[in-house]
């Protein structure tokens, strides 16, 4: 059985994926960004604004990459995957964080929980999006917010024509050379291909029950963060 999932995104099947990439996926990311991972990281931590005594629930926060700014500055963070071989991996790096394996689709938590509920790289991975976004609005406390970074459409033509040549074209070969599972990479390339771009991703948000819904592009849209509130 090839260890790489569908697009039908067979939870399963994503599991069995990561579970095989943990070990370099975060070399993965800096493929797939241009080397721009930590730098949006940056962005998204301080848009969260993480402070001391916040609840914060990072969902497939896989090794913990997401999660480790914002427990550094203070706030109580669990680090949720589906993935065990990513939760294995994050809990070598991060001895001191607090990673739980769950389903972002049935989130183990009760309601009105978390101050800020995040997800970085992780939304389009999940077998049914709008189940994911009404889970993280169902456990974020009144006047919460969400944060969401996500790889999605580059703003420029000519820039977007490129950069999915590159996804689909360089990224593979590069991923043969490199790589144990490089049919893990095409599948992720290919996920990025058909996510929606940054307006249908809000307007699934606001049916989700967010509010005061916006996006900030970053890389010239290679990556949105997309912000909204638990009214």
């Amino acid at each position: 059985m090839s260890n790489a999932a569908d697009l039908n995104k067979d939870p399963d099947e994503v599991a069995s994926m990561f579970d095989g990439v943990a070990k370099r996926y975060d070399f993965l990311n800096d493929l797939l960004s241009l080397g721009r991972t930590k730098a949006w990281r940056k962005v998204v931590t301080s848009i969260i604004n993480p402070q001391p005594g916040m609840k914060i629930l990072d969902i497939a926060a896989g090794t913990g990459s997401s999660s480790r700014p914002l427990a550094d500055r203070g706030a109580a963070v669990i680090c949720l995957d589906f993935s065990e071989g990513m939760l294995a991996a994050g809990r070598k790096r991060h001895p001191d964080l607090t990673f739980m394996q769950g389903d972002a689709l049935k989130l183990p938590f009760p309601d009105h929980n978390f101050d800020v509920t995040t997800i970085s790289f992780g939304l389009r991975n999940t077998q049914k999006t709008e189940a994911a976004l009404a889970e993280a609005y169902r456990v974020t406390k009144v006047g919460g917010k969400i944060v969401i970074a996500e790889f999605s459409h580059p703003t420029n033509s000519i820039f977007h024509i490129i950069y999915m040549r590159y996804l689909m074209g360089a990224l593979p070969l590069i991923a043969k050379k490199v790589a144990s599972n490089p049919q893990a990479y095409i599948y992720l390339a290919q996920s990025i291909q058909a996510w929606p771009n940054q307006k249908k991703l809000a307007t699934m948000m606001e049916s989700a029950g967010w509010s005061k819904v916006a996006w900030q592009n970053l890389t010239g849209g290679i990556v949105a963060v997309h912000i909204g509130q638990r009214a």
